[in-house]
């Protein structure tokens, strides 16, 4: 057994690049590890902006730290064909709930609360490896859709914390139990890889006008309903040393079959959701670069409002509404590597960077629900990243927020954070 401190750096690089195969050749038997972040922030807004206060968020003074993640990770190869892979989450240091439908007592939401910390399962899958070019995966397992998903680990991303956008309008880290292929195609300047996924489906009471479809797949019962799969694909184009090019889709037929009470959505039109995205990231001694766009699409969302907005006070769910067709998240972050441009490894390895975001989960309603304005957010997030060792991290950066197009108040915060990420031990 050793203590490699160098290894998450080199799988890191083989996950940016979706490389999963190569990935497990860095180990002979089990590996472990893990990754986590801890974030304070200094914020001149308040917490709510949706009420009490015509103008958007109140202007006053807040601070606040918090863990946003602890993660322990392991893989086990039993031979070297078959794999294990696990990941448990300890998020936000929150007291748990869990909820049960109350049959006897005509299908009343339940709530108990059951253990001192939110803890979940967010990776458990066997891998088969077969070839290169096609390999299968079963079990809990991460869904590609979108850059941050696919790509989620803290040392990875510039900002103290995770991209806004995409983690406000679809479920982030979005984990589901299912089957996925996986594998590698082509060589040198050709060369691509591919996940595709059949999965449990969004589930239609998740769905609100805050987050969209952030909460659609929120593991709150024993069980998911399977009743309407999901389907995820990812291709990424990895020919160029250092770039990645990578789009995917996920679709479901109809989010309604997977509600908690077949009855909730019974003789409703279907509500099919379909989510697109299109990333890149750029990688050499001078400079990394990230890009992001994501659109999700739901139709019939405006019958689904309605339903929504009429769920049991014990829903587990928020109930805000309107839930809008189309939402949208867009982005892009530059940093520029000083230890590279001076060329000199006594300099720190110290990463200013500037990033760019818009989102809102209500882009375009149908019907006649109407998109509420203090959702339409975009911003600009500056700071720098001082890598004090390759699988260690510390931030500094500060974010303004323009709301609604500028019609409501801003939002300004300044946060400092540190993040790791490593495999530990090996065999």
């Amino acid at each position: 057994m050793t203590v490699c401190s160098l290894l998450w750096s080199a799988s890191a690089d083989a996950q940016q690049n979706g490389d999963s195969i190569a990935e497990y050749q860095s180990f002979d038997k089990y590996r472990y590890g893990g990754y986590g972040e801890m974030v304070a922030a200094f914020k001149d807004y308040g917490n709510n902006r949706f009420y009490g206060n015509a103008e958007g968020n109140p202007k006053t003074h807040r601070n606040t730290i918090s863990i946003p993640r602890f993660v322990l990770a392991g893989d086990y190869k039993f031979d070297s064909k078959w794999i294990l892979g696990v990941e448990i989450e300890f998020e936000s240091g929150g007291t748990g709930t869990a909820y049960e439908l109350e049959n006897t007592e005509n299908g009343e939401y339940e709530t108990e609360v059951e253990k001192g910390g939110e803890v979940a399962i967010e990776q458990f899958h066997i891998t088969r490896l077969i070839h290169p070019a096609f390999n299968v995966r079963a079990g809990h397992i991460i869904v590609p859709v979108g850059q941050n998903n696919a790509h989620h680990e803290p040392i990875i991303f510039f900002g103290t914390v995770r991209p806004e956008g995409e983690t406000t309008i679809i479920p982030n880290t979005w984990h589901e139990t299912g089957l996925e292929l996986f594998g590698q195609l082509g060589r040198r300047y050709a060369s691509f890889n591919y996940q595709a996924m059949v999965m449990a489906g969004l589930n239609g009471n998740g769905f609100d006008r805050n987050k969209w479809a952030g909460g659609a797949g929120a593991h709150i019962f024993e069980e998911d309903n399977f009743s309407q799969p999901g389907y995820a694909f990812r291709l990424n184009y990895t020919g160029v040393p250092g770039l990645r090019l990578g789009t995917a889709f996920y679709f479901c037929k109809n989010v309604g079959d997977n509600s908690d009470k077949e009855q909730t959505y019974k003789g409703m039109k279907k509500m099919p959701v379909r989510i697109w995205n299109a990333d890149a990231q750029y990688k050499c001694k001078y400079a990394e670069a990230r890009c992001n766009f994501l659109v999700g699409n739901l139709t019939n969302s405006d019958a689904l409002s309605q339903k929504n907005n009429k769920l049991s006070n014990k829903s587990p769910y928020s109930r805000l509404t309107p839930i809008a067709h189309k939402a949208v998240a867009y982005g892009g972050e530059l940093g520029i590597n000083i230890r590279g441009i001076v060329n000199d490894m006594r300099c720190p390895d110290i990463i200013p960077f500037a990033r760019y975001e818009y989102y809102n989960p209500q882009e375009e309603g149908r019907g006649i629900d109407v998109m509420d304005p203090r959702l339409k957010t975009s911003m600009w997030v500056a700071g720098l990243n001082w890598r004090a060792l390759p699988n260690l991290v510390v931030k500094a950066d500060y974010t303004t927020r323009s709301i609604g197009g500028g019609k409501y108040n801003k939002e300004n915060e300044f946060a400092v954070g540190v993040a790791f990420a490593g495999w530990m031990f090996k065999k």
